[in-house]
């Protein structure tokens, strides 16, 4: 059952801590127990802006586009 759970998040996740991972440079397990974990002692004030960053994140994948380049075809 854990199973199945891990990979329907990995796969329909929203990647913001794999991505803030990545530009914090640590591991994407740590930054996943600090929201987990945030989120409890806040009382879900973390989730909120987990998602609100989730979002941002979307629009800003939706408007700025990697640029191909010259040699793809």
């Amino acid at each position: 059952m854990t199973q199945v759970l891990r990979r329907y998040a990995s796969r329909y996740g929203l990647g913001v801590s794999s991505r803030l991972a990545a530009r914090m440079s640590v591991r994407t397990n740590s930054m996943r127990s600090f929201m987990i974990y945030s989120a409890f002692f806040t009382l879900g004030a973390s989730f909120v802006l987990y998602l609100a960053m989730a979002g941002l994140l979307k629009v800003k994948d939706l408007v700025f586009k990697p640029r191909r380049s010259v040699f793809d075809l």
